[in-house]
């Protein structure tokens, strides 16, 4: 079973799920789900191989589903879905294959496509570190520093690394192995017929016109919008105006 945190006691509407991206973890979505919880429980989810949930030899979109079905069931049998990047390719799977198990689904910034691009070289960074030098987050930042610029980068996958024990709470093995399907998404039949709202950063080159005949082929009812401003860190880089518009669409 995933690892998962709670927040909020409101049970009048089935709860908010959230599900993070690649190399993140339920800490990361920690402020949002704490505002959101003024009106809804809210539970992150550690996906498998990553924070505190167990790491297996295997990391397909159905495993993930089959992972984010069970916790929905420990929370009653139907949730609201919020899913990020790798976290929504796993939550629209779940969609499809449990359509009963989700009220309403909101997608961060990805399309149920496959994408050309890999994150293999953030896997080889982590690897780079030399963690029996590691003694602060400072010391793996300025090692981390020689392999990745950005500071914002670095600062995300840092939250990752537990200083004390020397050890990512990454399989880093398990995902360099299954970085194709990662970046991938399975063929999958079916349909979602609930609400469904495809969020995106205006300044992010993840879902493209091209991508919407398919959305609405798989989500029927699925809207799309834009957070102007923000890239495909949107709930990050533009959290208020994502609380925002997660209020209005999953509220209704």
């Amino acid at each position: 079973m995933l690892s998962t945190q709670t927040f909020g006691d409101d049970t009048t509407l089935p709860p908010i799920l959230i599900v993070h991206g690649l190399f993140g973890s339920g800490r990361n979505w920690g402020v949002i789900a704490r505002r959101l919880a003024d009106i809804r429980r809210v539970v992150t989810v550690d996906m498998r191989n990553h924070g505190t949930s167990p790491k297996t030899d295997s990391h397909s979109y159905a495993e993930l589903a089959g992972d984010l079905s069970e916790v929905i069931d420990g929370l009653g049998g139907q949730a609201d879905v919020i899913g990020h990047s790798m976290g929504g390719k796993a939550a629209m799977v779940l969609a499809l294959a449990h359509p009963a198990k989700l009220r309403r689904l909101l997608v961060a910034d990805i399309a149920p496509v496959a994408y050309s691009h890999s994150q293999q070289v953030m896997i080889d960074a982590m690897r780079g570190i030399d963690l029996a030098q590691v003694n602060t987050r400072g010391d793996a930042d300025r090692q981390l520093s020689a392999h990745v610029e950005d500071a914002s980068t670095r600062a995300f996958l840092l939250q990752s690394l537990d200083v004390k024990a020397r050890e990512w709470r990454l399989n880093l093995e398990t995902l360099e192995r299954d970085m194709g399907k990662i970046v991938g998404f399975p063929e999958i039949s079916g349909q979602f017929d609930g609400p469904a709202l495809f969020l995106s950063g205006a300044k992010s080159d993840y879902v493209l016109p091209d991508h919407r005949p398919l959305i609405k082929a798989l989500f029927p009812q699925a809207k799309q919008a834009k957070i102007p401003g923000a890239g495909h860190w949107l709930h990050a880089e533009k959290s208020r105006e994502f609380e925002a518009a997660a209020r209005a669409f999953l509220n209704v």
